[in-house]
C-alpha cells in the first residue's frame, strides 16, 4: 500500500471513517505518521473542548473566590484547592471509579447537568468522562491565574470608573475584565499548552477508547508493540505535539497582541512558553 493509499484509508480512522483493521505486518513509517496523526484528532477534541468550557468556569471561580461573601468564596477556594492539590492521573482514576461503581451500588450522584445512574454508562467512555476531568482540572488552575490577575487590577482604574458613574456590572465589563485578561494571558497560555500535553494521560486512565478509536498515544503504543521499536512511534507523537505547541503559541500571541494593542510596543508583555516541571 502506497503512502497516498494509507492517508486515504487511515487519515480519519480515529473518528470511525475509513479502514477498520489496523496494519499488522509490513508497518511503514508512513503508516505510523498517518495513524498517530489521526489519533491527534482526539487529543485536539479533549484540549479544545476542555479549554473552551473551562475558560468560562475558571472566570466564574475566580470571581467567586474574589468575592467578600464566604458562601461564594469558600466553595470556590475548596474546588481550586482540591483539583490543584491532587494529581491529574488520580483524578482520572477516581472519576472513572465513581462513574462505574456508584451506579452498580445503586448510589445516584447528581452532577448538575445529569445524574449518574446505570443508564449514564456513556460517562465511562473517554470522550465524555475524561473530558469532564480535564475540564475541571484546567478550570481550577486557570481560576488561580485569573484570581491573581483580578487582584492585580490597579485600584485606581476601578476608582476612576466609579467616579465616572459606572455601575459595578459596567465597571467589570469595561475595566476589570479586559485588564484581567491582559494580565493573565501569558500565564494562561502556558496552562493551555499544558492542558493539551495532559490529554496524553487519557490513554493511561481507566476510560476506554470508543470502538478502539483512540488518541495519538493509543496508536503509538500499538505500533511500539507490533514493531518492537518504540523509537519511531513515540518521537512521532512528540513531533506532533511540538507542532501543536508552536501553533498554540502563535494563536495566543495574536490574541495577546490584540489585548495589548493600546499599549506602546516596549511595554507589551510577550507570550513565552515556560514549561511546568512539577505540577
Amino acid at each position: 500500500m502506497s503512502c497516498a493509499q494509507t492517508i486515504q484509508e487511515y487519515a480519519l480512522r480515529a473518528i470511525g471513517i475509513g479502514e477498520r483493521l489496523l496494519p499488522r505486518s509490513d508497518i511503514t513509517v508512513c503508516d505510523q505518521f498517518v495513524l498517530i496523526g489521526s489519533g491527534m484528532i482526539w487529543n485536539l477534541y479533549f484540549g479544545l473542548c476542555a479549554l473552551a468550557l473551562g475558560f468560562f468556569l475558571a472566570v466564574g471561580l475566580a470571581v467567586a473566590r474574589n468575592a467578600a461573601n464566604p458562601l461564594l468564596r469558600k466553595p470556590a477556594e475548596w474546588f481550586i484547592f482540591l483539583f490543584r492539590g491532587s494529581p491529574l492521573f488520580i483524578q482520572f482514576f477516581l472519576a472513572y471509579e465513581a462513574f462505574v461503581l456508584l451506579p452498580r451500588a445503586g448510589i445516584p450522584l447528581n452532577l448538575g447537568f445529569t445524574e449518574i445512574t446505570v443508564a449514564t454508562s456513556w460517562l465511562t467512555k473517554a470522550w465524555a468522562g475524561a473530558l469532564i476531568v480535564l475540564l475541571l482540572n484546567t478550570a481550577a488552575y486557570s481560576a488561580e491565574i485569573f484570581f491573581g490577575a483580578l487582584r492585580a487590577v490597579p485600584k485606581g482604574d476601578i476608582e476612576a470608573a466609579e467616579a465616572y458613574g459606572m455601575s459595578p456590572a459596567t465597571t467589570f465589563r469595561r475595566v476589570i475584565w479586559p485588564t484581567m485578561l491582559r494580565l493573565a494571558w501569558p500565564a494562561y497560555t502556558n496552562e493551555a499548552i499544558f492542558l493539551f500535553h495532559a490529554t496524553t494521560l487519557v490513554y493511561f486512565s481507566g476510560f476506554p477508547a470508543w470502538r478502539q478509536e483512540g488518541d495519538a498515544l493509543y496508536y503509538a503504543n500499538y505500533f511500539a508493540d507490533k514493531t518492537f521499536n518504540p523509537f519511531v512511534a513515540y518521537p512521532i507523537v512528540a513531533g506532533y505535539f511540538v507542532l501543536l505547541t508552536l501553533t498554540l503559541i502563535g494563536l495566543f500571541s495574536l490574541i495577546n497582541r490584540r489585548l495589548n494593542r493600546h499599549l506602546p510596543k516596549e511595554s507589551r508583555r510577550r507570550v513565552r512558553y515556560r514549561p511546568q516541571l512539577i505540577r
